[in-house]
């Protein structure tokens, strides 16, 4: 049984295109499924378990958002994070008009207006893709992650077709035997000690008090640096500052030639992008992956 279809509109321009191939390419067997034009996937918030379904409205400026009856408990709360996961309240004509002097970023803004962050429905979730996808490919770090579901996460009924599974808590991923999962054993120790600490309360996934003292936390932990703490910001909670320059996308862009350029140089460059550099990351990633 499901709730009426409630519409979320957003800001044109919006291109439904760009989120369906970033979680098509990081879409995990039992949590997730795409259609052409719709996004489904099972959640948790608090004591909620279900799923929900967006789908691009060909005709509008909106997504439909379809959900399991248990969201009625917690419909505020899904409704801002769906919306954050889409980008959906983003003032593109601002980000632009930033962009437009920059003799890098404004050719690719008139090619790609529509470019958003798409981010994360849970940040622990995205924490635990960052952490597993150190030093891996993204689809090396899909197959990891989706063995850590099928092991550790509990099962959903009710759900659409291809939707059985929920992502496993913080104390299951702390408490479990990992051996085989495909990870070296120094990052299963990262993985596990972050979720302990998340599991316990020590540490919370929170940027209400700005995304730099969560960076500073993360980067305490022992195997999370700089770019594992950033790239969370950016992907966890959508911060429009967070900005990993030390990313290997960011950092062989063609627009900076065959050579690429040295996270220092592009972390000096970045200043004057601020406070949108996570919109320029977009952008650089979209340029890297030849989109």
């Amino acid at each position: 049984m499901t709730d009426t279809l409630f519409t979320l509109p957003y800001r044109a321009p919006w291109d439904w295109r760009q989120f369906h191939g970033h979680f098509q390419l990081r879409a995990i067997a039992g949590q997730e499924c795409l259609g052409e034009r719709d996004y489904c996937r099972s959640f948790r918030l608090g004591e909620v378990t279900g799923w929900f379904r967006v789908t691009a409205l060909p005709d509008q400026h909106a997504l439909t958002l379809e959900h399991s009856a248990s969201a009625n408990a917690c419909l505020p709360e899904l409704v801002q994070r769906v919306r954050r996961m889409f980008d959906m309240d983003a003032e593109p004509a601002l980000i632009a008009a930033h962009f437009a002097a920059d003799q890098y970023l404004a050719e690719m803004l008139a090619r790609n207006p529509g470019l958003r962050l798409p981010t994360a429905f849970d940040a622990f979730e995205q924490a635990v893709r960052a952490i597993v996808g150190q030093q891996v490919t993204v689809k090396a770090a899909v197959t990891i992650t989706g063995r850590l579901i099928t092991r550790l996460g509990e099962s959903l009924e009710g759900a659409p077709d291809g939707i059985d599974r929920l992502f496993p808590t913080p104390a299951a991923i702390a408490e479990a035997k990992l051996d085989g999962i495909g990870m070296p054993g120094k990052r299963v120790q990262t993985l596990q000690h972050f979720a302990a600490q998340v599991a316990s309360g020590a540490l919370r996934l929170d940027i209400s008090q700005g995304a730099s003292e969560l960076i500073e936390q993360l980067c305490a932990l022992p195997g999370i640096g700089p770019w594992t703490a950033e790239y969370i910001a950016l992907r966890a909670f959508g911060d429009a500052d967070a900005f990993p320059a030390s990313d290997l996308g960011l950092l062989k862009a063609p627009i900076w030639g065959p050579a690429g350029i040295s996270a220092r140089q592009l972390q000096l460059h970045a200043e004057a992008w601020r406070p949108w550099r996570a919109y320029a990351a977009a952008h650089l990633w979209h340029n890297y992956s030849g989109g």
